[in-house]
């Protein structure tokens, strides 16, 4: 994003960016103890009542004897990169000059894989810290094709995750989405134009528009993040890595005739799922 060697001036390639002058020089303060213990009880909360807002969250907290405000508990989710998830106005914009493209798959019916995948991110908590979860899913089979863990929630690791399932598994037709600014910036929607994928993008706080990969938070949090306390990001990195290679290879799905993804995804049986 910003190089320091470059013959443009920091305040030029800010501008140009959209982003503050200021926050080239910020340097983020490491997130308290007592800080850390909310986020991760917000986060389970998050997974039983995803409609919960900052205020429905912060009444759930005082209840079990945390001691946070509405505007701390508001704060503390928009570092987490959670919201309430519910119909509501379009009102929110994407960053200055993103763009957002409509969504594609209402009604579609989903029948071989590759036909659509999907991307979200996620927060992990750690023992003294937290990284984001970002995941590449190919919506037939329910497969991880890609992933990647980051320490911020820049675009560049989901590029990254992006990249590596198509060099893997080549493009699919469809790739969708949330409106989130990973997404709907240029670098991120570029990899998938020049690949020729079209884009498909949930409408704002459409929680059911990404309902499979949010299936799959629930399990890989419930399954092995909520009972492990990761010391160091690359702890975190291969115990999410052995998960998810028992997700796709071992852990039969319901949805799919008690299939795992990945026979789901290498010898698929004839089978409608409706978007």
């Amino acid at each position: 994003m910003i190089d320091r060697s470059h013959a443009l001036s920091l305040s030029r390639q800010a501008e140009e960016l959209g982003i503050s002058r200021g926050s080239l020089y910020y340097q983020p303060q490491p997130v308290s103890g007592a800080d850390l213990a909310v986020m991760w009880r917000m986060d389970e909360l998050h997974l039983e009542y995803p409609f919960a807002g900052s205020r429905m969250l912060r009444d759930l907290l005082l209840a079990e004897g945390f001691t946070v405000g509405r505007l701390h508990v508001s704060t503390l989710m928009k570092r987490m990169g959670i919201e309430a998830l519910y119909r509501k106005p379009n009102t929110s914009k994407p960053a200055s000059g993103h763009q957002v493209y409509p969504y594609l798959l209402r009604k579609l019916p989903i029948t071989r894989p590759n036909q659509v995948w999907a991307m979200d991110i996620t927060y992990i908590p750690m023992a003294r810290g937290f990284v984001y979860l970002a995941a590449v899913v190919d919506w037939f089979s329910r497969r991880v094709l890609a992933w990647r863990l980051s320490i911020t929630l820049e675009a560049a690791f989901c590029i990254e995750a992006v990249e590596e399932a198509i060099a893997r598994h080549g493009c699919p037709e469809i790739f969708n989405t949330d409106q989130g600014s990973q997404f709907t910036s240029h670098d991120f929607t570029s990899v998938l134009l020049k690949n020729e994928i079209a884009i498909s993008m949930d409408g704002k706080g459409a929680w059911r528009d990404n309902v499979f990969v949010e299936r799959l938070w629930r399990s890989i949090k419930y399954e092995e993040v909520y009972l492990r306390a990761y010391d160091s990001v690359a702890e975190a990195r291969a115990s999410n890595g052995r998960y998810l290679t028992f997700y796709n290879g071992r852990r039969p799905h319901s949805s799919l005739d008690r299939r795992t993804p990945n026979q789901a995804y290498f010898n698929p049986l004839p089978q409608l799922v409706a978007a």
